[in-house]
């Protein structure tokens, strides 16, 4: 069984990764088991600045997912490439995914060309879909006019592939992701997280301090799995797959949609080794539905 895939030109030895926000910088993993078995890592989104993030509380849970007011919570820009890159080479011997937010298109541009010249870094994921946060993020993934506008900023300051992760938070999806490819994005992720709220009933009040934030997990696979599809019919340029995963069954059906790789978002809060899991048990189900070659499976529902 050949479960080897590409993104652009970064080879990785399986589909599976850790989707940014969900997995830190892979230090509190490590006792799970070797991140090493990881197609990838897609590391804590990044701004120029630190961040503290959104008030608590920010997190709620939904029946099949979880909502999130996280905010970005992050070290700073400087921080990533000078200590947290550096341990994480320690423990992680691939090719990372570097996933840059910003609340300017000179933000993104600033933090893109930083994280370029890093070695660590095989791929960018520039975050233009985060719905937590006010005055940036989804702003410029919601119009294809701004989201042309980041990438091409990006592009310009880079060599390595850059992948664009856009929101479902809007009317067409496909119109956004072929503005993004128009403008010079090597590659596609899709979807961030859906935007909710919860309220407390007893209390009379959101849950969340942030009244909403981005709802994930299962329960939002077959809208991931919809609009994989609709960008790889008018797209060609590779798409990272990510929202609702939970088994290997849902990679093989996300690939079968389109999807060159996978991203295991809020099922890493839940089961700390469902990576793993899902990796040792994807070979099995290759076998089950005769599938010798991951490659051979991609964007085949027509």
């Amino acid at each position: 069984m050949t479960t080897t895939v590409s993104l652009c030109s970064l080879e990785l030895d399986n589909p599976i990764i850790p989707a940014s926000g969900t997995f830190g910088f892979g230090q509190d993993f490590k006792p799970f088991y070797d991140l090493n078995i990881l197609g990838s890592i897609a590391l804590k989104g990044t701004t120029r600045e630190a961040r503290f993030g959104n008030p608590t509380p920010r997190i709620a849970e939904c029946t099949a997912g979880m909502i999130n007011a996280v905010g970005l919570q992050n070290p700073g820009i400087d921080a990533i490439i000078n200590d947290e890159l550096p341990k994480l080479k320690t423990l992680f011997h691939k090719p990372v995914i570097a996933n840059i937010s910003g609340f300017s298109i000179d933000e993104y541009a600033y933090c893109c060309e930083r994280i370029d010249h890093e070695e660590q870094v095989g791929l960018i994921e520039v975050n233009i879909s985060c719905p937590n946060v006010k005055h940036g993020g989804m702003t410029f993934g919601t119009s294809a006019k701004s989201a042309a506008e980041v990438t091409r900023a990006v592009k310009a300051v880079t060599h390595k592939p850059v992948f664009i992760k856009l929101s479902p938070n809007v009317t067409d999806i496909v119109e956004i992701a072929l503005a993004c490819q128009d403008a010079g994005a090597d590659g596609i992720c899709l979807i961030n997280t859906v935007l909710g709220m919860r309220i407390d009933i007893a209390r009379r009040r959101p849950v969340l301090a942030n009244t909403m934030g981005g709802f994930s997990g299962p329960a939002i696979f077959p809208i991931a799995l919809r609009m994989v599809y609709q960008v790889h019919k008018a797209c060609h340029i590779p798409i990272m797959g990510c929202g609702g995963i939970a088994s290997a069954q849902d990679v093989i059906e996300m690939m079968m949609a389109g999807a060159s790789a996978v991203q295991i978002g809020a099922m890493n809060l839940k089961n700390p080794c469902i990576c793993r899991d899902i990796i040792e048990t994807l070979p099995q189900v290759m076998e089950q539905l005769n599938i010798n070659n991951l490659r051979d499976i991609i964007g085949i529902i027509k």
